[in-house]
Formats: C-alpha cells, sequence, structure tokens
C-alpha cells in the first residue's frame, strides 16, 4: 500500500487492485483510482463509462503504445480447429515479429527499432489527445520504454470522456470524504482504488527457504535477488524458478518464457530421477559470472536511460534480461553441464 497520510481516514470503499472488491458497486459512483500503470490504465478504460465521475490521480506520465486486439470470428476460430498447424504458424509469425520490432528493440537503446517505437508513442500522443493542456500533462519526461512500456487502445479516449479528469497536483493526504491534493482540493469519492504497483522484487518471499548449511533465501538475497539464468540459486539444490530474478520480464512474452525455462529445467529433473546424482544447483562461479556480464549488458539498455522504475535495482541498474530473443533461446536450448554442481 502506498505511505499516504490519512489512509485509514477515507470512509468510501478502498482497495489495491490486486485485492479488488467485486461487492463494490461502482456505477453511478464518484471513483478515484491512484496510479498510471498499466493496471491503472486498463481500469480507467474499464470502468469509465460505467461511473458518475472518474480521478485519476497521476504521478508520472506514461507513454502508451497503441494495439489493437479486435477478437477471431467464429470463421476464423473453425478454420483453426480444422487446421491447428495454421494456429502454430501464426503463432511462431508474431512472436519472430514480437522479437524483431520490440523484444530486440528494448535491449538496444540506440536500435533503429527502439526509434520506432518512440515515435509510435509520440504519434499516439499527438493524434489522440485534443486539447494541447491535457496532451502535455500526459506527455512523460523519459523515453518511451523506460519504464515498462503501457499498451492500450483507447486510454486517450477515455481520459477525455466528459466524466474523467486526470488529476496531477500531489495528494497531501486522504480525508473522510476523498483526496486532499497539494493545492488545497478536495476531490470527493465514494470509491478508491489503489493501483500502485508491487514489491516485484521478492520473488518466493515471504515463503521461508532454507539452504546448504542453514542460510535463508532472505539472508542470501539481503542485497538484492540474483539467480544463474533466473531459474536456479547457489546454494539451493533442487530449487527451480520460473521467471526468477533477472528474467525477461518486460521484453518477452512470460508465457512462452515460461514454457521455454520448464523444458530446461526438465533437463535438470530427469538428471534426478535418473539417479545420477541427488542434488542439483548452480556454482557461485557460473552465477557471479552470468551476473557480471548481465550487470554490463543492462547499461544498454531503454530501461537504464534516465527513468524511475521498478526494472531497477538498489543500484539503479535494470533487472531484467538484457539481451535478445535469440540469446534467451540458445541459454534455454540446454543446461551447461560446466555450470552446475552435482552431489550423490
Amino acid at each position: 500500500l502506498p505511505d499516504i497520510a490519512g489512509l485509514e481516514s477515507f470512509e468510501g470503499a478502498l482497495f489495491h487492485s490486486a485485492r479488488w472488491d467485486h461487492g463494490i458497486a461502482l456505477d453511478g459512483r464518484r471513483v478515484g483510482i491512484l496510479g498510471t500503470g498499466s493496471t491503472a490504465v486498463q481500469i480507467v478504460s474499464a470502468i469509465v463509462d460505467r461511473v458518475a465521475q472518474l480521478s485519476l490521480f497521476q504521478r508520472t506520465a506514461q507513454w502508451i503504445m497503441p494495439q489493437e486486439n479486435p477478437p477471431y470470428s467464429e470463421a476464423e476460430k473453425e478454420d483453426f480447429r480444422r487446421h491447428p498447424e495454421r494456429m502454430l504458424q501464426l503463432h511462431g509469425d508474431l512472436s519472430r515479429l514480437f522479437a524483431e520490432g520490440f523484444a530486440n528493440a528494448v535491449v538496444d537503446a540506440g536500435s533503429p527499432q527502439m526509434k520506432l517505437i518512440e515515435e509510435a508513442c509520440r504519434a499516439n500522443l499527438e493524434t489522440s489527445v485534443r486539447d494541447p493542456v491535457l496532451r502535455e500533462r500526459l506527455r512523460p519526461s523519459y523515453r518511451a520504454a523506460c519504464k515498462r512500456l503501457v499498451i492500450s487502445p483507447d486510454f486517450y479516449q477515455a481520459i477525455q470522456k466528459p466524466n474523467a479528469e486526470l488529476v496531477t497536483d500531489p495528494i497531501e493526504r486522504l480525508e473522510a470524504a476523498g483526496v486532499r491534493t497539494r493545492d488545497g482540493r478536495l476531490h470527493e469519492l465514494d470509491v478508491l482504488v489503489l493501483a500502485t504497483g508491487f514489491r516485484a522484487d521478492r520473488f518466493l518471499r515471504p515463503m521461508q527457504v532454507i539452504g546448504r548449511g542453514g542460510r535463508s533465501l532472505d539472508e542470501v538475497w539481503s542485497q538484492r535477488p540474483v539467480a544463474y539464468l533466473s531459474l536456479s540459486i547457489p546454494g539451493f539444490p533442487n530449487l527451480f524458478l520460473l521467471n526468477g530474478p533477472n528474467g525477461p520480464v518486460g521484453n518477452f512474452s512470460l508465457i512462452e518464457v515460461a514454457e521455454l525455462q520448464m523444458a530446461y529445467l526438465l533437463q535438470l529433473v530427469d538428471e534426478l530421477r535418473a539417479g545420477s546424482c541427488r542434488e542439483i544447483s548452480p556454482t557461485e562461479e557460473a552465477t557471479e559470472a552470468f551476473d557480471a556480464e548481465r550487470v554490463l549488458a543492462a547499461k544498454k539498455t531503454v530501461w537504464a536511460t534516465g527513468c524511475r522504475s521498478w526494472y531497477l535495482d538498489d543500484r539503479g541498474i535494470p533487472a531484467a534480461w538484457p539481451w535478445t530473443w535469440g540469446r534467451f533461446l540458445e541459454e534455454m536450448a540446454a543446461p551447461k553441464r560446466e555450470a552446475y554442481e552435482r552431489i550423490g
């Protein structure tokens, strides 16, 4: 939850977006949303036509990438059922398009593809927002994709509805009737949604995970979470992760990432099942070498171009996978035997 004075004094309905209270009616009510990340943007588009008044409290403007997402027709779905190979072909085509047009662009801040993304975001803002004053309030001061890029086909249209308001004055405190901003204005609300993000660096925690010698994961990750290829941790045998620390959380499809990671990890599990060893974990040397290379590569990504975001660790280094999709495919093809120690 955000650290805002008076949070407990608000007398309306209040909840975090991750704990949505479906018992609270929204229709015809005055609803406030704190935050302008992907979740908040989606909420605005989803509820603006239902509520009497929508107030979006913005601390930082976001670049919005337009993307249409039309439903497949019944004829298209029937064609996929009759010819499943066509769906696989479409999946492959989309994967390649995404890799070449986005995934490989964000890890090279100076790439031509990155410039095209920035141009698309600027054009979306310029052509979609009619009011020049509102347009400038919605214009970020950092490069597109430096923060996690927000994708929406209709946010700009939604925030321009007559019953929607963008509030950019800083929040002073919450009061019984609503949100008081620094300019002295009280924004009266019936419902307040906290779309204020998550602790993205927690991963397995708050679970207590104990490794060799009684060392806890909290102890090992006291500075920051690190894992070999985002999958496993020295000193924690047979503990395997999907989408762990330093993985491609903001640049690839996490569904495809998880599938490739699982196929990789099952090769290690097969060794355990075959009885060739009792324990498998990455070596300290392999993990340190991986992380050192990752840190150097991260400095060339668009995430390191001057904004504050949850991609950055305590040193200001982007924590996400900083290489291309092709590099990820190569790494996930098979475990490097020398990178792991085996016991038993």
